[in-house]
């Protein structure tokens, strides 16, 4: 019995200790070096360069416009002067109902001239029309029409007027008691790390229906068209865009798959909020407004990925994939969404390339365009190369929840990852909570999400990492305040070398990493 016992336990060590990960402790502590250490007395890590050049010279960029051209042209000089190989843009075409022209808004300004002066903080929507001018004109809270008579009844109430979109009310703004600033604590991380697997469901319920039918649904989107109000004003009240709107009338002010054809503006809620009480108590009230903007019809159908490589050794066919999105939206310079997360990728590889530590699997960077129209750069992509990448794809990583330092990964229900992605943390204990969650948030927001998602629909190993989220939800994501000021650089030095040290981890154990079940 004793020897059978001893026999047991001896097998049982064996296969422990052949299903730990092998970490190679001396390429952390180089990656860790190359990124936190100085060099002739300055800092080796050039993160805050490249965040400024991405956002305070560059920045905004949305999808094809200026801004995003000249700041993706600029990244491909910088990834080849550093010797990173095979640099090039790879096009993605747009869907039918989603052109992305070039947009750029030159000129901006809204103010209150009745029945007071007020100047107004707000920004155009991406892809709006611009005024004709400077327009001047009441603003009404429109009540639109439901049926086909309502339709005909009124004919020209709209044209020429301000309309005050959403529900015409103010936006409830709540004293924000809890902090502003949220980093997540490691009795928080082991609670979330003990949730238990939950069944996903592939096909999530479909949109309720709408309460009207076909026809009159597009008469309704006609009328909007035919009464080409001057503008619509909307609250920007802290909610992710695009902002819903309520029911169905202004369902043609702004769409999803297109620009908005009707100019539309969002105002800080504060600002929308005092319109909105004037309005409700009957005083008249004038708005001006101008927006100019630059318009290339030229690149509405296409847009471009940037993709750069390091070359692997024994198995440089197979590829370990990293990502976060070059585009942002249009009111800040795209610090947090995602301009770090660009500047901790392209960060990650200098370092991986400076240390010429050997790596079986080629690594391979992306910088999306088209993320914030619908992940449609990484969709683009996997759809171009799904036959290669099923076939020599080990893992993807995403970068795109702000500048919070790593405290986890998202295991996206692929628990067979589970104990590697631990062993990977346990090598890092000095610089991470290293919490891996089987699900995330994002299985609970529909049309939410990243990047990974478009891998992960391919059933393709991909996972995000969790951050601390500091002021993302709560300050920049979207919003005019998304600077270069919000970046915390010991945060994202701190996010360069966990994102370094799990591309070496990737490219140079045994095996691919698994993939679902």
């Amino acid at each position: 019995m004793f020897r059978l016992s001893l026999a047991l336990f001896l097998f049982t060590a064996s296969r422990l200790c052949a299903q730990q990960e092998r970490v190679d402790l001396n390429a952390i502590y180089k990656i860790k070096t190359a990124e936190f250490g100085f060099t002739a007395g300055k800092p080796n890590s050039q993160l805050a360069d490249l965040a400024f050049h991405l956002t305070d010279l560059y920045g905004p960029r949305l999808t094809n416009s200026p801004q995003f051209r000249r700041a993706a042209d600029w990244a491909i000089k910088q990834l080849r002067d550093w010797g990173i190989g095979n640099v090039h843009t790879e096009k993605w075409t747009a869907p039918a109902n989603s052109p992305r022209p070039s947009w750029e808004c030159t000129y901006f300004n809204a103010s209150m001239v009745e029945p007071t002066y007020q100047q107004l903080i707000g920004g155009p929507q991406p892809w709006t029309p611009a005024t004709p001018g400077s327009v001047t004109a009441e603003v009404i809270v429109p009540h639109g029409p439901d049926t086909l008579e309502e339709i005909e009844s009124m004919r020209g109430k709209y044209t020429g007027k301000i309309l005050l979109g959403g529900t015409g009310a103010p936006t409830p703004l709540p004293l924000p008691e809890a902090s502003l600033v949220q980093r997540y604590t490691p009795e928080e991380l082991a609670k979330r790390s003990a949730e238990k697997i939950r069944v996903l469901n592939p096909f999530p319920p479909s949109p309720a229906p709408s309460s009207f039918d076909a026809e009159i649904d597009k008469k309704i989107d006609e009328f909007w068209v035919r009464e080409n109000p001057l503008a619509v004003i909307m609250s920007g009240d802290g909610m992710p865009s695009p902002v819903p709107f309520q029911g169905g009338t202004f369902l043609s002010v702004f769409r999803r798959e297109g620009p908005p054809p009707s100019t539309t503006v969002f105002l800080a809620a504060e600002h929308y909020n005092r319109i909105a009480r004037l309005v409700a108590r009957n005083i008249p009230v004038k708005v001006q407004l101008e927006i100019r903007t630059a318009v290339d019809e030229s690149f509405k159908d296409e847009s471009f990925n940037i993709i750069g490589e390091i070359p692997g050794g024994s198995k440089k066919d197979e590829v370990v994939m990293v990502g976060a999105h070059l585009d942002s939206w249009a009111a800040g310079t795209g610090a947090t969404d995602n301009g770090i997360g660009c500047a901790v990728i392209m960060e990650a590889m200098r370092i991986l390339h400076g240390l010429k530590l050997p790596m079986d699997r080629t690594v391979r960077m992306a910088l999306w365009s088209g993320e914030e129209g619908g992940v449609l750069g990484s969709k683009g992509y996997v759809k171009e190369h799904a036959a290669d990448l099923h076939e020599k794809l080990s893992v993807y990583l995403n970068l795109d929840h702000g500048t919070g330092r790593i405290q986890g990964i998202y295991l996206r229900h692929n628990q067979s990852a589970r104990p590697i992605f631990e062993d990977w943390f346990a090598s890092m204990k000095d610089l991470t909570l290293g919490a891996v969650l089987i699900r995330n948030d994002e299985e609970d927001m529909p049309g939410q999400g990243s990047d990974h998602m478009s891998f992960d629909a391919a059933g393709l190993p991909a996972f995000s990492f969790l951050q601390d989220a500091l002021d993302f939800d709560t300050r920049t994501r979207h919003t005019n305040m998304d600077t270069f000021d919000r970046i915390q650089f010991e945060d994202a030095e701190q996010m360069a070398v966990v994102v370094a040290s799990f591309l070496y981890n990737a490219a140079t154990r045994p095996d691919k990493l698994p993939r679902k079940e």
